[in-house]
């Protein structure tokens, strides 16, 4: 008798991970579910309306949902990493002006990298996720590729462009045939507790989904004030700290200028924040670093594919083109709005992810 292909399953108490777990269970995989502890239990909020990742009731849900499907369950310490390569990031892209991704850091640092270690030491052959994208290889390419989820409302590539040739091949995201409605009705099916629970929509780590609090309290009030300016280096206002505002915000600015007016630039040095009309908040280039490409090994040359700045935004066409150092110069064909710095840029072909960087600056400014 064959061995059974063993595969340990990150579940995050929701419904995906759980519908994943059994999905893999039925095709006849040697199912292990795990939680990654990424919060520190003395200081965690009981709350009975948080539902995020990062709470109890993540793991009391995960815990029952390994239970009736009969499979171990673990819950793995990963929290001084979670804090450096997630917390702490996200506090000092703040505080540096630029506006971070802590789903894209946990999913690099964290998940795909220290949980695929961490699973192979303990012999596993795969971890799963309930992550809405295609993996496979393909022969053309000669490749492990990434494709966008077939239903595209669902789809999170975006948030998947850091992967390695090798974290693909070692990985198993079962939910990309299928819609959120099925998987749901499948929970239901299989009796499992998830099928009805909400999504988490908040930063995992941000209990009350008030960032600004946070910040403040992890910086121990370090937040100053400090002037907006207008596009002519005017003073107008007084800004809370730069750390509350983002490239494109309208909303918060408090200032009464008798038309609409939105953050334009964030200047660390002089702690300034720049405001201006709606038509100075888009442009058409931008400079990304610390680039990473699936489809192919490295951009060499120009390529016309289609770029996305934002995670609810759309794919457009652009032109990257390599430049020192390994960044990449992103052109659109069309106007973007509020390319910001800190933020992800992911690049596409058709339906596959090609890879993707962060957004330095915007070349256009």
């Amino acid at each position: 008798m064959a061995t059974k292909q063993r595969v340990l399953v990150a579940m995050s108490g929701g419904v995906d991970s759980s519908v994943t777990a059994a999905l893999l269970q039925q095709q006849g995989y040697e199912v292990v579910g795990v939680t990654m502890q990424i919060w520190d239990p003395d200081v965690t909020v009981v709350d009975n309306d948080y539902v995020g990742c990062c709470s109890l009731t993540a793991v009391d849900d995960a815990r029952r949902v390994a239970d009736i499907l009969g499979i171990p369950y673990y819950v793995l310490n990963f929290r001084d990493l979670f804090t450096e390569k997630v917390i702490q990031y996200f506090v000092d892209e703040y505080f540096q002006g630029r506006t971070p991704n802590p789903c894209i850091a946990c999913n690099r640092f964290v998940k795909f990298e220290a949980l695929l270690q961490k699973a192979r030491q303990m012999g596993f052959d795969y971890i799963a996720t309930g992550h809405y994208a295609r993996l496979s290889y393909s022969e053309p390419y000669g490749r492990w590729t990434v494709q966008k989820a077939l239903d595209e409302r669902k789809d999170q590539t975006y948030v998947l462009y850091s992967f390695t040739q090798d974290q693909i091949a070692h990985t198993l995201m079962p939910l990309a045939g299928y819609t959120k409605d099925q998987v749901r009705q499948m929970a239901k099916d299989w009796g499992l507790p998830t099928h009805s629970k909400p999504e988490s929509q908040e930063i995992c780590f941000v209990h009350d989904n008030n960032y600004r609090n946070f910040l403040d309290e992890r910086t121990k009030g370090g937040i100053q004030a400090g002037p907006f300016l207008d596009l002519q280096g005017n003073v107008i206002g007084q800004h809370k700290g730069i750390p509350f505002y983002t490239i494109g915000q309208r909303r918060g600015l408090g200032l009464a200028t008798g038309e609409r007016i939105y953050v334009v630039d964030i200047d660390v040095e002089n702690n300034a924040v720049v405001v201006g009309p709606e038509e100075s908040i888009w442009g058409t280039e931008l400079i990304a670093s610390d680039n990473n490409f699936i489809l192919f090994e490295d951009l060499t040359s120009p390529r016309e594919l289609a770029a996305q700045v934002r995670y609810n935004s759309k794919p457009s066409p652009a032109l990257l083109e390599p430049m020192e150092k390994g960044l990449v110069k992103v052109t659109f064909k069309y106007p973007q709005r509020s390319i910001t710095p800190g933020q992800a840029v992911v690049y596409y072909q058709d339906d596959y992810l090609v890879g993707g960087g962060t957004i330095e600056k915007s070349a256009s400014k």
